[in-house]
């Protein structure tokens, strides 16, 4: 087992963002770009030193090479993010996914977990994903 460093709440709410993107193996450009934006723009990360972004990216990767790396992910943002922030982690979660303009299956199994995990209403997560899908639409 990997030594875990603490996470801050806004570390916890990268780690998802992570996690997402790298769910199907590949972190795509879309997808780094809209992590970015929203280190960049969100007020939740107004004070957030995204210097950090490295050191939990680097985290999330070494626990997803664990055998249970994916409970001891969910476990350390159960324990470090408000329960008030869970909704805000499933809906940055989609929008990392959403990126894109492709949601391949392994990020929706992701997703679905996320959901699970941090105890996301249903019909909340449906609306958060319907959001998702309306920012991310294309013309063609």
């Amino acid at each position: 087992m990997i030594d875990t460093p603490s996470l801050t709440a806004q570390d916890a709410l990268c780690a998802m963002m992570i996690a997402v993107s790298a769910s199907d193996e590949t972190i795509r450009t879309a997808e780094l770009v809209k992590i970015t934006n929203v280190l960049n723009h969100l007020p939740v990360f107004a004070d957030y030193d995204s210097d950090h972004l490295a050191r939990v990216s680097r985290t999330v990767l070494d626990l997803f090479d664990q055998e249970d790396g994916l409970d001891a992910l969910f476990g350390l943002i159960r324990d470090t993010l408000p329960e008030r922030l869970y909704e805000t982690a499933y809906a940055l979660a989609c929008e990392v996914a959403a990126a894109d303009g492709n949601i391949a299956q392994s990020e929706l199994r992701m997703l679905e977990e996320i959901r699970y995990e941090l105890n996301i209403d249903r019909l909340h997560a449906a609306a958060i994903e319907r959001g998702a899908r309306a920012r991310h639409v294309t013309l063609d």
